[in-house]
């Protein structure tokens, strides 16, 4: 076995560091475009996405999904210096397959945790396509109430019960939303019933009447009586009229007024609200009235005396 004598091994390894610093001197040139492209773009980071903040906090909701978004493109800025960089110096392909690497375990990641990427995507898309406001009244799948905070993943609800309700932006999402703020009005509907007896048309006049005084009422022209139908003992009125919401009249207070006035205008047009009522007629159809069935008895009874 022929050993290697130490002048042959101090030779080779002086080969090698020879041959690693005359590489680095002749990619010195490319180091140093490499460097002050990476210096370039994270000032370019930097300035653009304090533009970029500001524009975004104008135009969304929640300063949160503003500053992620920022982030997300300071980030995409500085990705791009450095593919550029390492581009220079032969690097480009190995920090591919990294990145390639990372977006397998991002994915993995993602899915385990499914249900806060859910939530955090939703929140991202609904705080650009803006679908409510902090300080609307929204209703969806059985959440109801005021909107007073909106976050990444979820947004915070004040229902008109004092409770404060935490509720995953997914939900509000997937589902059908209402906002009860974005035009500003609301149609309030009061359902009342009037007696057979009594004229359709004339208790129209007089809620009509009574409600275009009170000052809550907007668009009095539109204020309306409609005939729903028939009920067991009254006809079915639907009474509409709209208000401005949110409002100096709350929905609950102007409802209130409106019931208070509709019953003052049927009494003022002298139009009953009946009671429940149950008419016995044995005459339908061939059956015999129950007067002729008490004269009937009454006749037995003295024949049978």
């Amino acid at each position: 076995m022929n050993i290697p004598k130490i002048d042959d091994f101090w030779g080779l390894i002086e080969s090698k560091l020879q041959t690693w610093l005359e590489t680095a001197v002749n990619h010195l040139p490319n180091l140093v475009v490499a460097l002050f492209i990476s210096i370039i773009f994270s000032v370019l980071a930097r300035v653009t996405g304090g533009i970029v903040a500001k524009v975004l906090r104008k135009g969304l909701e929640s300063k949160q999904i503003a500053d992620l978004l920022t982030s997300m493109f300071k980030v995409c800025v500085l990705v791009v210096g450095i593919f550029i960089a390492l581009d220079f110096i032969g690097l480009k392909g190995t920090v591919t397959s990294l990145l390639a690497g990372a977006g397998i375990v991002g994915l993995a990641i993602g899915l385990a945790f499914q249900d806060m990427t859910e939530n955090l995507i939703a929140g991202i898309a609904m705080g650009i396509r803006k679908p409510f406001q902090i300080g609307d009244v929204i209703e969806a799948e059985h959440v109801f109430g005021t909107v007073k905070t909106i976050n990444l993943r979820n947004t915070l609800v004040e229902t008109f019960f004092g409770q404060l309700e935490v509720v995953p932006n997914k939900i509000l999402f997937r589902n059908i939303l209402t906002n009860y703020s974005f035009n500003g009005i609301r149609c309030i509907e009061v359902p009342v019933g009037i007696s057979y007896a009594d004229d359709i048309e004339k208790a129209t006049e007089a809620i009509v009447k009574h409600l275009n005084q009170c000052d809550f009422v907007i668009k009095k022209q539109e204020t309306a009586v409609y005939a729903e139908g028939f009920d067991e003992s009254s006809i079915k009125l639907l009474v509409w009229f709209w208000i401005d919401y949110p409002g100096k009249t709350s929905f609950m207070q102007a409802r209130h007024i409106a019931v208070t006035e509709i019953k003052h205008a049927l009494a003022s047009a002298d139009v009953s609200i009946p009671f429940p009522i149950r008419t016995l007629d044995f005459g339908i159809k061939g059956g015999e009235k129950l007067n002729a069935m008490m004269s009937s008895r009454k006749t037995n009874d003295a024949e049978i005396d």
